[in-house]
C-alpha cells in the first residue's frame, strides 16, 4: 500500500503545501493535499483497465490559491448557503460574510479550503490513508466557538471513505462536505452520464438558490432521478425549480435514517462503463450540474473547462438549515460528537 507525498507549493503566507498520494493494486490512484483537504485527483479504470482522472481541477496550486469552483475542497465550516448571511443561535443573531449575493457560501471568504491542514498518513497490508486535522478559532468567519476537526481519506480497494469528526466549545453550527468536481468519461461534458439518486423528496429554492423551508415529493417534475436517468435528458427542462438553478443545483433528501451509512446516489457513464456509488450518514446530497463553471476555464492536462464539465454530489446537513427549524438541526454543543461519513465506491459495468 504505497503512500509518497511532495512539495506542492507554498502559500502566500510562506505555508508549505504537500500532495500526498494513495494508491492501491486495485487501480485506484487517489491524491489530496494538506490545502483545503483538496482531492486533486481520483484515477479509476474504465470496464478495459484503462486509466483516467475523473475529476476537475488544476496541475500546479496557484490557481487553487485563488477563487475557484471549489475544485475538490473540505468545505466548512458550513458547506452550501446560510440565506442573507445570518442566523439566530440560542437568541443571539450572527452574521457570517456575504459572499454569494446577499448569502453565505462555503463557509465565507476564507474558509477551510483555503487552510492548511495538520496532516499525518497511515498504511497497512490492505488500506492507506491521509489524516488531517485543523482547529477552528472562535470567531473565525464570524462563527462561534472553538471548532478541532479531524477528517480521515482512506483508500480500501476500490472505496474511498471521507470520516468527518469535530468537537467545539461553544454553541456553533456545522455541517462539512467535500467539493469534488466528478466526469467519469474523464473529459468533456457530463450530459450523458446516467444518475440515480435514492431519494423520494427534495428542498425547493428560491431564485437566489435558498431553500423556501418545503421538503416537496419529486413525483411528476424533473427532481424524480429515482431511475437511472441521463443528465442531458432533464437539466433544460421547462421547470421553474430548472430554472433557478440554472439546471440541477438541488439538495435531495436521502432516503433512510440519517446517521446509518446507506446508498445516496449512483453514477454510470457507458461509454467507459465507469459507475461511481455514493453511500453517506449525512441527510441530504446536492446535486450540481456545474452550471456555474466558467467558460474556457484551464483544467489539468491541457483541458478547457467549460460549462457543465463537472458534477458534484455533495452529501450534508439541508442548506440554510439555521434558518429552517424543519430541517435536520446544524447545530452542535459543547459535549456532542460530530460524526459523518461518506463513501465512494468506484467500479465498472
Amino acid at each position: 500500500m504505497p503512500i509518497s507525498q511532495r512539495s506542492f507549493g507554498v502559500t502566500s503566507e510562506g505555508r508549505e503545501v504537500i500532495l500526498y498520494t494513495l494508491a492501491n493494486d486495485d487501480g485506484m490512484k487517489i491524491e489530496v493535499m494538506n490545502y483545503g483537504g483538496i482531492i486533486r485527483a481520483i484515477e479509476v479504470p474504465d470496464r478495459n483497465g484503462k486509466q483516467a482522472d475523473i475529476t476537475l481541477g488544476f496541475d500546479t496550486l496557484e490557481p487553487y490559491l485563488g477563487r475557484h469552483p471549489f475544485f475538490g475542497a473540505l468545505v466548512g465550516r458550513f458547506a452550501n448557503r446560510i440565506g442573507k448571511a445570518r442566523f439566530s443561535l440560542d437568541g443571539n443573531e450572527i452574521q457570517l460574510a456575504q459572499n454569494n449575493g446577499e448569502n453565505h457560501l462555503h463557509g465565507g471568504i476564507q474558509g477551510f479550503d483555503k487552510k492548511v491542514w495538520h496532516s499525518e498518513v497511515f498504511q497497512d497490508e490492505q488500506v492507506c490513508g491521509l489524516g488531517l486535522a485543523y482547529v477552528s478559532w472562535d470567531g473565525e468567519e464570524d462563527y462561534p466557538g472553538t471548532l478541532s476537526v479531524q477528517v480521515v481519506y482512506t483508500l480500501q480497494g476500490t472505496e474511498l471513505s471521507i470520516d468527518y469528526r469535530a468537537v467545539t466549545d461553544k454553541p456553533t453550527i456545522l455541517n462539512l462536505t467535500n467539493h469534488a468536481y466528478f466526469n467519469l468519461a474523464g473529459g468533456g461534458n457530463i450530459l450523458d452520464h446516467h444518475i440515480q439518486l435514492h431519494a423520494d423528496f427534495f428542498t425547493p429554492i428560491d431564485e437566489t438558490l435558498i431553500p423556501t423551508g418545503e421538503i416537496r415529493l419529486v413525483d411528476d417534475s424533473p427532481m424524480d432521478l429515482r431511475q437511472p436517468t441521463a443528465i442531458g435528458a432533464l437539466i433544460d427542462a421547462e421547470d421553474e425549480q430548472i430554472s433557478h438553478g440554472g439546471g440541477f443545483d438541488h439538495n435531495f433528501v436521502v432516503r433512510g435514517a440519517p446517521g446509518s451509512l446507506r446508498p445516496a446516489a449512483r453514477v454510470i457513464e457507458k461509454h467507459s462503463g465507469r459507475v461511481m456509488e455514493v453511500l453517506t450518514t449525512q441527510p441530504g446530497i446536492q446535486f450540481y450540474s456545474g452550471n456555474m463553471l466558467p467558460d474556457a476555464l484551464p483544467g489539468k492536462a491541457d483541458q478547457i473547462y467549460q460549462k457543465r464539465f463537472g458534477f458534484c454530489l455533495e452529501t450534508q446537513n439541508f442548506p440554510d438549515s439555521p434558518n429552517k427549524p424543519q430541517f435536520p438541526s446544524p447545530v452542535l454543543r459543547p459535549g456532542q460528537h460530530y460524526s459523518q461519513k461518506t463513501l465512494f465506491r468506484f467500479g465498472t459495468e
